[in-house]
């Protein structure tokens, strides 16, 4: 496996990716904690692009627990059906609107257990909505993270648990907040998986990616 970053090297990364762009966001759109929860479970093997065009319409009908549960399963399975296992997908939908309604007062939780307790919604889901709406310093480590981690040495690791456990060990605390925008922006358009887009890389001259595209 690939040496894992010191740390002068990790601030150095950092400090470019920060450079290169001050405020990294989601591309999932939401209009708050609800949907953005709804989002993020809908967007498992599926691209946030194609979640965010099945969604818009949706969420212009249904923004809360109580109107998704209104709108019914038949109903929210019409809006996503372009989007992988949509129909399995649906059916969660419709169970934690459910749950939230019955169990968390139509809040969303800002646990990762309670996240998780609601169907659908595994580790990564709830990381991104504890990140992207309560602020907390959370890693949502997907492929993109994965493939960037142990190409790079930023956060090597054999298993997603071990890349997250390596980014909340190793990224100085200043970047934490950040850190898993940064690295998947990073693998979504310029460490891409079949031929990775070295010559545009800001950190091409740290990272230790052997077989380097020009």
């Amino acid at each position: 496996m690939i040496k894992q970053f010191d740390y002068a090297h990790m601030k150095e990364v950092f400090a470019r990716f920060e450079a290169s762009e001050p405020h990294p966001k989601g591309e999932l759109e939401h209009v708050n904690a609800y949907t953005l929860v709804v989002a993020v479970a809908l967007s498992a093997q599926a691209t946030d692009a194609g979640v965010n065009k099945a969604t818009r319409g949706l969420f212009a009908r249904a923004d809360t627990p109580e109107k998704m549960l209104a709108l019914g399963l038949d109903g929210v399975t019409e809006h996503i059906k372009t989007i992988g296992l949509f129909r399995q997908k649906a059916k969660n939908v419709i169970k934690l609107s459910q749950i939230l309604v019955d169990q968390f007062h139509s809040e969303v939780p800002s646990s990762r257990a309670a996240l998780q307790s609601l169907p659908g919604v595994g580790r990564k889901t709830a990381n991104v909505v504890l990140n992207m709406w309560f602020g907390h310093p959370a890693q949502a480590v997907d492929t993109h993270i994965f493939r960037v981690g142990n190409r790079s040495g930023i956060c090597p690791g054999k298993d997603v648990d071990a890349v997250e456990r390596a980014i909340e060990d190793n990224v100085p605390v200043e970047y934490q907040r950040h850190a898993h925008h940064w690295l998947i922006l990073h693998g979504r358009y310029i460490c891409v998986a079949r031929k990775p887009k070295c010559g545009a890389c800001p950190i091409r001259d740290l990272c230790q990616f052997e077989e380097k595209t020009l």
